[in-house]
């Protein structure tokens, strides 16, 4: 999530918790702490480009480190005489602060291992994307509040607001895992395996993808809060596994390793950029609504000293508001009724295009 949201969550959790305790500097307090975790975004390497993607929410995220974390954001005011008298209050308002900031992050797409070290698995509860300005919007307008009333009810309603609306959300992503249900059977497909992701800002849009056998489809679903579901029909792409590597990248244990991180990075969502074969992409996210643009992916470079690249295009990203906004009012081309199921699976379905032309079958590896 952005560090804004992070640290107005921090800060209304701690209003809420503290009430008129330590004053005004309870909710700093909460809000340092509600942005901290994300210092682990400056762990990086230029002789490893995959070191920040392994270490960026994952140790300072978890639940399991958020005792730590709260004593190191609060340690700043508890160098002061004054705030040392209230030392608990100070404690508690790092320690809830620095808590929100995982559990936020677990509702998006990317996730956290909001268990570590416990579970390498990564929470990734696709609720909201990373920008939600209505979730925002409420915790700004209970801060204000509770800050000028000196009040934590004002804190607690927005935090009801904050609990209604991705309750809302994981409502609306079910009834779009159903529509993906729907699509794929009236494709005549198998699914294997399938993910929902929100859109920006709302619980209406969704984009969907699903993997039958070796291809994987995204399509584009809307789901009103009363009335039938609709979708818009999106790129199919070829699933990519590590015995489509070419021979040359086979044969590095470096490459083969990095694709088993980037693998895992991307939840086993891995393809070829369609515009671009060198580069392996990360098949969740896409610059276009219509089409697939991988935002970000890697190219490797067998028997290189560093052999793997890290290709990143979220700077081109641009929101399109007026798309988006027909698409959530259901005045956006392309939309249709959900197909009628068929009872049978399709075996004659084409398979994807080939992803390179030198694919050799890895041996499986323990990273090198």
């Amino acid at each position: 999530m952005d560090p804004l949201t992070h640290g107005l969550l921090g800060a209304v959790a701690a209003k809420a918790v503290l009430g008129r305790r330590l004053g005004h500097a309870g909710w700093m307090i909460g809000a340092a702490a509600g942005m901290l975790p994300d210092v682990d975004f400056f762990i990086r390497s230029d002789a490893d480009p995959l070191l920040n993607i392994e270490y960026h929410r994952q140790f300072t995220h978890s639940l399991a480190f958020a005792p730590i974390g709260g004593i190191i954001a609060a340690l700043p005011w508890l160098t002061l005489r004054k705030f040392r008298i209230e030392w608990r209050s100070v404690l508690t308002a790092g320690l809830v602060g620095y808590a929100t900031h995982g559990v936020l992050d677990a509702c998006t797409t990317y996730g956290t291992h909001l268990a570590w070290p416990f579970s390498p698995e990564r929470a990734s509860w696709n609720l909201m994307t990373t920008i939600g300005p209505l979730f925002t919007l409420f915790l700004l307008l209970g801060l204000v509040f509770a800050a000028l009333r000196r009040s934590r009810a004002p804190a607690i309603l927005a935090l009801t607001l904050c609990l209604a609306y991705v309750g809302t959300a994981a409502w609306q992503r079910d009834k779009a895992e159903a529509a993906l249900e729907r699509i794929a059977a009236g494709r005549g497909h198998a699914v294997a395996r399938a993910e929902i992701f929100p859109t920006v800002g709302n619980p209406l849009v969704w984009r969907t993808l699903y993997r039958n056998g070796d291809a994987l489809h995204a399509d584009r679903v809307r789901v009103p809060l009363a009335g039938d579901a609709q979708w818009k029909a999106g790129p199919r792409m070829a699933q990519m596994d590590e015995r489509d590597l070419t021979a040359a990248e086979c044969a590095d244990p470096r490459v083969r390793r990095d694709f088993q991180r980037f693998s895992y990075f991307s939840a086993g969502w891995v393809t070829r950029a369609p515009r671009d074969a060198s580069v392996i992409a990360d098949a969740r996210y896409s610059l276009a609504t219509d089409d697939f643009e991988p935002i970000w992916g890697v190219r490797f470079k067998p028997a290189q000293p560093v052999p793997t690249e890290w290709v990143a295009r979220d700077r081109e990203r641009k929101i399109p508001l007026g798309e988006l906004w027909r698409e959530i009012t259901g005045r956006a081309e392309g939309y249709r009724p959900l197909p009628p199921a068929r009872l049978e699976v399709a075996r004659n379905d084409p398979p994807p295009q080939h992803l390179t032309a030198d694919a050799a079958s890895c041996t499986p590896s323990s990273g090198g």
